[in-house]
């Protein structure tokens, strides 16, 4: 083995590094779940103001909305927004107005184009139409548990806590696009977040729900100042950050929807995904080399001098990286699709090797079917 030619032998040291990278984000998730979490003071449940701009529906709207108007919680009001009264969101939340009289539920459309992030548009008028000091923002496909509000909302107690964003679980459409992009997230992105937290503390925020108050988005320059963002759910984790702001993930997980997708939409949203982490965080992106267990595995199987060799290196793979989904994305996140479909996280590796590769390939994204170029994080539409 040691006479070995020397890009072999790096090769075969460089495949231990996501093995090592697995075991680290094993820890992290039994660390992130096992901690205590830091005491808050005493207060009253502030009135909070939920956030929500929709674009159309999916295959559990109707659910997801609800789960906003069943809170354990004292006074808060859900404030939607769409594009236009088109959307086919509108009857959806027109039921909801019906059915849940007790909470108070507004829609908005229309909002003032203030930058090319259309959703952060709606986000500044709801932010302005508003009654509360806390707010909480939420995706469209997202839904919440009963007690999602009370846990999530409170660490802001804490007046050096600016943040707090959630993790989240998938739920899927029996179709391999929407389960492979539910494991991706459960079984490795979420890893990553894990880990960050451990080792570097949190300057981010996760965009599926974020809590933050009007005092903390005043001193970041408000939504208006992260209009033409890609990543604008980055920005206000990192700007909170860099402003002094204790910026948390929340112990309550929430669930996001995955709908059933072709492998050509699958690809193009994983892409886009991509391209916004390394346009946000280019050498952090680069790092994600040493999470690439498949390929390095399989460079070392063919590179190794023995068939044992070969043989040890895919075996820690397999382990290690089926170990590190199950302990993230099933005991720590409770994610269903990831528990049913594990088998299937080789494949969403292999896939996601070239969606990693594609990353670097542009500066485009295509989203909601219009297509922009991204500059220092900022979106240009092109015609």
């Amino acid at each position: 083995m040691f006479h070995a030619p020397i890009w072999r032998l790096l090769i075969l040291l460089f495949a231990i590094a996501p093995l090592a990278y697995y075991v680290v984000a094993i820890m992290a998730a039994n660390r992130f779940f096992r901690r205590k979490l830091p005491p808050v003071p005493s207060r009253p449940e502030p009135p909070v103001s939920l956030l929500k701009p929709v674009h159309g529906v999916d295959f559990a709207s109707y659910e997801n909305f609800a789960s906003f108007c069943q809170q354990n919680y004292g006074a808060y009001e859900v404030l939607f927004c769409v594009n236009d009264l088109d959307d086919s969101a509108v009857p959806v939340i027109e039921r909801l107005k019906k059915e849940y009289p007790q909470i108070p539920i507004r829609l908005f459309s229309g909002a003032p184009q203030i930058g090319t992030n259309r959703k952060v548009n709606n986000l500044a008028l709801l932010t302005k139409e508003s009654r509360y000091e806390t707010l909480v923002q939420t995706d469209g496909d997202v839904r919440v548990g009963r007690d999602f509000l009370k846990n999530l909302i409170a660490p802001l107690a804490n007046p050096n806590v600016g943040v707090v964003s959630c993790l989240y679980r998938g739920i899927a459409e029996p179709n391999l696009g929407a389960e492979l992009e539910a494991i991706g997230a459960a079984s490795d992105f979420l890893a990553g977040a894990m880990v960050a937290d451990w080792k570097e503390g949190v300057s981010f925020a996760l965009g599926a729900a974020v809590a933050t108050t009007k005092t903390w988005l005043k001193k970041i320059g408000g939504y208006e100042g992260i209009a033409d963002y890609l990543a604008d759910d980055y920005e206000i984790g990192n700007r909170a950050c860099r402003a002094g702001a204790v910026v948390l993930l929340s112990h309550e997980p929430v669930w996001t929807m995955y709908p059933a997708q072709t492998f050509s939409s699958l690809w193009q949203h994983q892409v886009r995904w991509a391209r916004t982490l390394r346009l946000v965080r280019p050498w952090s992106y680069v790092g994600l080399i040493v999470t690439q267990g498949l390929p390095w595995a399989v460079a070392a199987a063919l590179c190794g001098p023995t068939f044992t060799v070969a043989a040890v290196y895919l075996a820690a793979y397999v382990v290690l990286r089926l170990t590190m989904a199950w302990m993230v994305g099933v005991k720590s996140l409770g994610d269903d699709v990831l528990k049913r479909r594990l088998w299937l996280v080789p494949l969403r590796d292999a896939i996601h090797f070239f969606v990693w590769i594609a990353g670097f390939t542009s500066n485009r994204v295509t989203w909601n079917g219009a297509n922009y170029t991204v500059r220092d994080g900022k979106m240009a539409p092109i015609s």
